[in-house]
């Protein structure tokens, strides 16, 4: 009868092992999938600062020159990416231009270095930060530009116009095709986003508070999330 019961026992305890032994698997394979699945692709997004050097750029109500607006945005914008996961290469990094001492046209050099950039750095997307400005101190709104030959581009903008939309107080209404150089000097799908415009005095409040740049920015990087995905 012991003897029955011992057999009986061990079993049971071989049963409650095995079993212990599948749930450990289970949960292994389980989490290690999960785990799998929530690994995001490694993405490299150039943050242009606009202007920089001699080229100050627009200037606000206060004074304020575009270049440096434009700068503190793309490092709190390069700071999101980053602590997203994105792989993250900036234009410029200070004040200064991107060109040489004895450069003879400071302009020229200074896009053209800005292109080499982008092209060294296999980019997947390029955003370039500005502040608008216009005679008619009423206009305002933060709004997207984009290649009007580049489906990928306008894609990129719409989206990150449309979180400008739910997010920001008065953007435009749309994004736009622009001529302009830094979303066709290469193939990357590039964007122009205009920040605000400086020229109103309402909305250059807002473009110098700590809090708009941060809803802003993080406005950008949900829109080139949702682009991606």
């Amino acid at each position: 009868m012991k003897t029955k019961i011992l057999i009986i026992k061990k079993q049971v305890l071989i049963s409650i092992l095995l079993c212990i032994v599948a749930i450990s698997v289970f949960c292994v394979t389980y989490f290690s999938v999960k785990v799998t699945n929530l690994h995001k692709p490694t993405y490299t997004i150039v943050i242009d600062a606009g202007h920089g050097g001699i080229d100050g750029g627009c200037v606000g109500e206060s004074g304020v020159n575009e270049s440096t607006l434009t700068l503190k945005y793309a490092k709190t914008l390069e700071q999101y990416f980053s602590e997203f996961g994105f792989k993250v290469v900036m234009t410029r990094t200070n004040e200064g231009g991107l060109y040489g001492a004895f450069s003879g046209n400071k302009k020229k050099d200074d896009m053209q270095k800005r292109k080499q950039i982008i092209e060294n750095s296999s980019a997947d997307v390029v955003v370039s930060l500005h502040m608008n400005s216009y005679p008619s101190q009423s206009s305002r709104g933060a709004q997207v530009f984009y290649n009007k030959d580049s489906e990928n581009s306008k894609s990129l903008a719409k989206s990150i116009q449309n979180q400008f939309l739910k997010s920001l107080v008065k953007p435009r209404k749309s994004c736009l095709p622009g001529d302009y150089y830094m979303v066709s000097c290469t193939e990357v799908p590039s964007v122009i986003v205009e920040c605000g415009f400086v020229s109103n005095a309402e909305e250059e409040k807002l473009l110098l508070s700590d809090e708009y740049r941060e809803k802003v920015c993080y406005s950008i990087l949900c829109g080139v999330v949702l682009y991606f995905d």
